[in-house]
């Protein structure tokens, strides 16, 4: 049947899950056009708005992966070939995202202390100047923190950071591009979070490491040729998902105590439910914490018109592309379908925390009120173990 063709190409590239099956079709429809599947990037991927590949309208070679503000990132010395079915060379094109983003990763931290800071930011990709400035900030704090007199030695690197968010300043008012103004808007940000925290250890008089007040914040290192990131007890490869110019988000107190107990949940195999007024940016936190690890989430606008298989097919997609969900106004979904989705999401849940895991059932049930419950389908799915389930709900709703 046509669900069952079109759910053999959402196996074979599991961010199909997150199309309708009118867009899929509309991609699978015009298989020898390889360009109809530009205005369906920005669903798949959470960076990529095109791809480039090349002036020729008929060409198959991609070459790059374009962002919505215009940022352009090759992928690779030799451009990949859109040969074959769309859901296997989107699977390259996922692939080589990732190897491009490491490899980029690797260059930016050796040549960060080779080059002045305000020449080499416009050379790197946004997302990698902020994670490598991250990681070289990282680096001065413990030493700071490791030598003889650590509060002198943090009172120092204040006055480092001090001169370089000056630096940043003088950048901004001079002639920029509107994607370099977009990369300064974000480091600045992110910038003034991390003066701020050396603020904070040198007014708290923390003087080791391994102290709460250091151990508390989102730390970046490069171990082995890769990004890690450290909070407390909870350890993060990077995902190298291609994120773009896009802003981030003024951290406040607040922001780190919602950071803190999500990594802790991610850590634990466990989900997230912030909760709050509307508008007080539940959603955008839980985005930009995703954004700092490198994550694809897909935020999603529940609604009462959901039924029980489309959430099913959802959560599939999730577990198969290891990508986080951020189900925005659960509160108003249908009680029977938000039953459903409650019994997948705690066996989700159940199976990341088994270490032998490597697979899922999905049982998708249908419980209506005063009736006993009954499983309508069924579906084994292999299983990511980065995937994470948010919800939001609103104090009002």
């Amino acid at each position: 049947s046509l669900e069952e063709y079109l759910e053999a190409k959402r196996v074979a590239f599991p961010r199909f899950y997150f199309l309708s099956n009118d867009e899929l079709l509309e991609i699978l429809a015009q298989t020898k056009n390889v360009q109809a599947v530009q205005p369906h990037m920005g669903k798949c991927f959470d960076g990529i708005r095109r791809l480039d590949f090349g002036e020729d309208p008929k060409s198959t070679d991609i070459f790059a992966m374009v962002s919505g503000e215009g940022e352009r990132v090759g992928l690779g010395k030799n451009p990949l070939k859109a040969r074959g079915s769309v859901e296997q060379w989107l699977g390259a094109v996922e692939s080589g995202m990732a190897s491009s983003l490491r490899r980029l990763a690797k260059q930016a931290m050796a040549t960060y202390p080779e080059e002045p800071r305000t020449e080499w930011l416009l050379r790197q990709p946004a997302q990698l100047v902020l994670a490598v400035s991250q990681v070289y900030w990282v680096a001065a704090v413990e030493e700071a923190l490791r030598s003889g007199e650590p509060q002198q030695g943090l009172r120092d690197y204040f006055q480092v950071l001090v001169k370089q968010l000056a630096d940043l300043t003088r950048m901004v008012r001079g002639d920029l591009s509107n994607l370099e103004r977009r990369l300064l808007a974000a480091l600045i940000t992110i910038d003034v979070h991390s003066r701020d925290i050396v603020a904070s250890l040198v007014a708290k008089r923390t003087s080791n490491v391994s102290e709460f007040e250091w151990q508390m914040q989102l730390r970046y290192y490069f171990e082995e040729e890769d990004l890690i990131i450290r909070q407390v007890n909870a350890r993060f490869l990077y995902a190298y998902e291609y994120l773009g110019a896009q802003p981030r988000l003024v951290v406040t107190p607040m922001t780190d105590r919602c950071y803190l107990t999500l990594t802790g949940a991610l850590h634990l195999k466990l989900g997230g439910a912030p909760a709050g007024p509307a508008g007080t940016g539940k959603t955008e936190t839980t985005k930009d914490l995703g954004k700092a690890l490198g994550v694809n989430c897909v935020v999603f606008n529940c609604g009462d018109n959901l039924d029980y298989k489309f959430m099913g097919k959802f959560f599939s997609g999730l577990c198969q592309s290891g990508a986080w969900a951020c189900f925005d106004e659960f509160n108003r979904i249908d009680v029977e379908v938000s039953g459903s989705m409650t019994l997948c999401a705690l066996r989700l849940i159940s199976r990341t925390r088994s270490a032998a895991a490597r697979c899922i059932k999905l049982l998708v049930i249908c419980q209506p009120q005063q009736q006993a419950p009954s499983v309508l389908e069924l579906w084994v799915v292999p299983i990511l173990e980065q995937c994470l389930l948010l919800h939001n709900n609103n104090a009002n709703g």
